[in-house]
């Protein structure tokens, strides 16, 4: 790059590399996503389509950003865990944060239609992001269990929630005076009691959200070879091996996960 006089304004910026040997975690969240739901029909109080569509910008992330080692969402929020020895961008914080963003902002856009045929995109969502550091592998197993803990507290207050709303005829007002002060068992207890609904019978993706892991699987493809003493070319099927990000609706707080897919605390080259 050619010099010039005005160079030095790069002084200006700011070290922000991560420290090393530290587990890199990107989550991105929903801006103002209540409002951008009502607006767009979402179900309530889960809508498939906007979990699958969350599911795939998070698939499209890892597939374009490989220092992902393992990824978890849920409602409108996503965590991306990039590997302790990444040495991705220089480990610069704002760059982790503005790729994961803006390749999930711009994927969710993208892929809408494919999952919304019927509702058009009425305005950009926006999504915001933030990073943290957790130097320890139990660090960052405590965090993911901590957002899938928050996934199962929120979904069973929404099941409730709209349930009284939906069924009994109640306003959002007059239900949430109703579940204020309630606990757990007092929720589980209104489902099965008013609304025949066991709540450990609900789908796994609204109870324990989705969890993104690296899987091995076999690819046929279709590829033009040159035979040997022929003019033309043939084409055939060759199966190779693919890494994918695959989706999994897990408990992740136990250890049980964790001795399943031992690779991704350390598998870290």
């Amino acid at each position: 790059m050619a010099k010039s006089k005005f160079e030095y304004v790069r002084n200006f910026e700011t070290d922000d590399a991560c420290l090393p040997n530290c587990w890199v975690v990107v989550r991105v969240d929903g801006r103002s996503f209540h409002r951008f739901a009502e607006h767009h029909g979402f179900r309530k109080p889960n809508d498939d389509r906007a979990l699958h569509l969350m599911n795939k910008c998070a698939q499209t992330v890892m597939q374009e950003l490989k220092d992902i080692a393992i990824a978890y969402g849920q409602s409108d929020e996503y965590s991306f865990v990039f590997r302790k020895q990444s040495n991705w961008f220089k480990r610069r914080s704002s760059k982790f944060m503005t790729h994961v963003v803006s390749q999930f902002a711009s994927s969710y856009v993208f892929y809408w239609k494919d999952y919304f045929e019927d509702q058009p995109l009425l305005y950009p969502p926006g999504f915001d992001g933030r990073v943290v550091l957790y130097p320890s592998d139990q660090n960052l197993k405590d965090y993911l269990s901590w957002r899938q803990a928050d996934c199962h507290i929120n979904n069973l207050y929404n099941t409730v929630f709209w349930s009284l709303v939906q069924k009994s005829g109640l306003t959002p007002v007059q239900a949430q005076k109703r579940l204020q002060g309630t606990l757990a068992g007092d929720k589980n207890e209104i489902l099965f009691s008013e609304f025949n609904i066991n709540y450990n019978n609900e789908p796994l993706i609204y109870r324990k959200g989705t969890v993104l892991v690296w899987q091995k699987v076999n690819q046929v493809i279709r590829k033009k070879i040159k035979i040997p003493q022929e003019t033309d070319e043939k084409e055939v099927e060759v199966t190779r091996m693919k890494n994918i990000p695959a989706s999994l609706h897990c408990d992740i707080i136990g250890q049980q996960f964790w001795d399943q897919y031992p690779e991704i605390l350390t598998d870290d080259s």
